[in-house]
This record gives structure tokens, sequence and C-alpha cells, in this order.
């Protein structure tokens, strides 16, 4: 556990804004959305925000005693342990974390100052004009995402009265937009993917009337083409569905995966990193890393994020594939702050993990070390160009 502590961390998807890294008050670490979704299920109101400062401390004291259980109070619990030696306990302790919070927030140093009490070296944003991470020694690594692109494209080409012409002016903005990219040094695009009743497997014509999902696995295939051409990382973000509701829910797809196969195989010099939502689906994509070189597994995303869903997630990986070919960290933090909660949760539980794998002697010593080292950093490191794949 002591040596995993100290293991470099490449935190691979952050919303991370590089003018203002910080949190600025003790709101902006509580609200998180993971942690207050978690406070409502204590009985934390919808419009916190709204209530005087008062009100809201008690409402807020009240849901987190009520949520000791959740990993995300864990999370939050510890960031104050650790980063301001604070425990909150009454109204006094949030008013004395406010200001432990601002103070920290105003100094210059303070990013980096959290981001190396657990050696975190680099941070991914999906915002190009994020990326510059005032008062840090390295700026972010810049993956643009483009999933809105692709679902303005796909809506396009079908509402055009010329769909081949409309996929064909789509098709050079595609190569155009990607070309950029690889001129600006950045290694990889990302997309979230919705539920799609289509399959890269199938072919598909313009001329037959196609539906939506069709047209966009036709644009998604021509995009893994200019990828591979141009030598861009395609990372995949999928689980989470939007079509149902109004609310974002994860969705345990079993063909999910599948559907997109072809892809894989047919775009075989393209690395691809899939990142899921949903807990059916970590089997799934280890195997699909496991059936293609080319295919790797990232951290887990947003519903995914939990204690039992990395254990088992872990299991799957080491049983199957080498860890070179696996990365566990997904923060989606707001502030460095829960970036390094979320890791010091992560660094736990894997070194929970694979000590259990040595004491049964499943792993020597060395091999545990390795995996955790490529988990996590040196898989993600090597995938985004930072070294060389050794």
């Amino acid at each position: 556990m002591e040596a995993i502590q100290q293991m470099e961390v490449l935190d691979t998807h952050t919303h991370l804004v590089g003018e203002r890294l910080a949190a600025r008050n003790f709101w902006e670490i509580a609200h998180y959305f993971w942690f207050k979704q978690e406070l409502q299920s204590g009985g934390y109101p919808l419009n916190a925000e709204e209530l005087p400062e008062e009100e809201r401390i008690a409402a807020f004291l009240s849901a987190y005693l009520k949520t000791r259980n959740t990993n995300m109070n864990w999370v939050f619990t510890h960031i104050f342990k650790y980063l301001y030696d604070l425990d909150i306990t009454d109204a006094n302790s949030i008013r004395r974390a406010d200001k432990a919070v601002r103070e920290s927030g105003a100094k210059a140093g303070w990013a980096q100052a959290v981001a190396d009490r657990l050696n975190i070296k680099r941070f991914v944003t999906n915002i190009p004009e994020h990326a510059a991470f005032q008062g840090m020694r390295e700026d972010a690594i810049v993956i643009p995402r483009i999933d809105g692109k692709i679902h303005e494209w796909s809506k396009t080409v079908q509402q055009s009265a010329e769909p081949a012409q409309a996929f064909e002016e789509i098709k050079q903005s595609i190569e155009g937009l990607l070309t950029s990219y690889k001129a600006k040094g950045y290694p990889g695009i990302m997309t979230t993917l919705p539920r799609y009743e289509a399959s890269a497997n199938e072919t598909y014509r313009l001329e037959d009337g196609l539906s939506f999902d069709q047209i966009m696995m036709l644009i998604l295939d021509y995009v893994c083409g200019i990828a591979e051409r141009e030598g861009l990382l395609v990372q995949l973000f999928l689980g989470v569905e939007r079509s149902w509701c109004g609310t974002a829910v994860p969705a345990n797809d079993p063909a999910r995966i599948l559907k997109l196969t072809a892809l894989f195989e047919r775009y075989g010099k393209c690395t691809f990193e899939l990142v899921v939502a949903s807990e059916l689906n970590n089997m799934d994509v280890v195997q699909a890393a496991w059936n293609f070189s080319n295919v790797h597994v990232g951290g887990m995303w947003w519903f995914n994020f939990r204690t039992s869903t990395y254990r088992q997630s872990m299991q799957y990986r080491l049983e199957a594939i080498s860890p070179m070919k696996s990365s566990l960290v997904v923060s989606d933090a707001r502030c460095i702050e829960w970036s390094f909660g979320k890791i010091l949760l992560i660094k736990r539980l894997a070194s929970e993990f694979l000590a259990e794998q040595t004491a049964r002697g499943w792993l020597d010593e060395e091999t545990a070390l390795l995996t955790a080292r490529e988990w996590l950093y040196s898989s993600a490191a090597a995938r985004y160009g930072l070294r060389q794949d050794s």
C-alpha cells in the first residue's frame, strides 16, 4: 500500500479548467454532482443552493451524517482529512472548512501541491481551451471530444434532401478536423455514444433511406478510418443514456460492445480505449481487449465508480489481459480536490486488491507492483504518447 501510494498517476478524464483548478469555497467541493446525488438519498434538498447559508449548512450536515456509508462520502471525508486536516462534525467545522478552502484555493501553488500529494503527474481535458493549467508544471493532455459534432453530422445527413452530397461534405469536415488535431499534437479524440440500433458489421447505403443510428454508424466508421490514417487514438465513453428521460441513466446493454467489434477489426492499426459506465459491460470491454490487440480498457466512469465494480473489474482485467492494456483512473473531477480524493480511493482499492492477490499466491510482489504502475500511469502514458511502450 505504501509503494502504490507513491506511484505516478495519469488522470485520463477530467473537467478541470486551467484557469480555476482549485475549489473556491466549501460548496464547490460539497456540491460535486455525484456526491450531491448520494446526499440526496439522505434527504438533502434538491434546491440546496437556493437555501440561506445557515439552513444549507444544517441540511448538508444532516444528509452527510446519514450517508457516511457511501463511496463519495468516503472521498469527500478524506479530501478534508488529508488536505485540510479537518473532520466535518458540526456547523462550525463546515465554517472552518469553508475558510480553509477559500484560503488554499487563493494560493498560486495549491493545485500543484494537491497533485503532488498523490504524485498525480498529468491530467486529460477534452476541451482545448481548458488545457493551460495555471500554476502547474505541466498543461493538460488534450483529447478533444467530438460527440456533439457526430450528432450534428448525423442529423445533417438525415435531414438533407441530398444525403449522399451532405455526407461527402461531412467527410471533408472530418478529415480537416482530425488532421488539425494531429497537427496540434493531440493524441486522439473522445466521443460518447448513445444507445444505437445499428452495427458496424452491417453494410449501409444512404440511398436506402437510413435511420439516424445507421447514419451515425457510417460517420463513426469514417471517423475511425481517418483516425487510423492520422495515428489518433479513439476513446469511446459508453453506457450513459439520455433518451429515456431527462436524466442521464446507466444502461446495461449486452450488445453494446459487440456492435462495435467490426470497427476494432477493420481498423486494426487504430488504438481504441473503451470506458464504460455500465456494470454489465465491464466484462465485455475486457473481452474486447482480449480479442483485439488494438483495444484497451479505460477507467471506471460515472455509475461504475464504486468499490464493488472496481474490485470486480480489476479481477476481470488481471485474469485476462496485460496491465499494459488497462487504465484505472477516470476522476471526472471538476476541481483538483476531487481528482485527489477519487485517486486516493482508487489507490486504496488497487492496493487492497493486489495485496490480496499476492497473499493468495496468484501474483508475486514484483508483478503486483508492475500491474499497479501500468494501471495508474504507464498504460495511459504509452497510449497518449508520453513514453514509448516497452
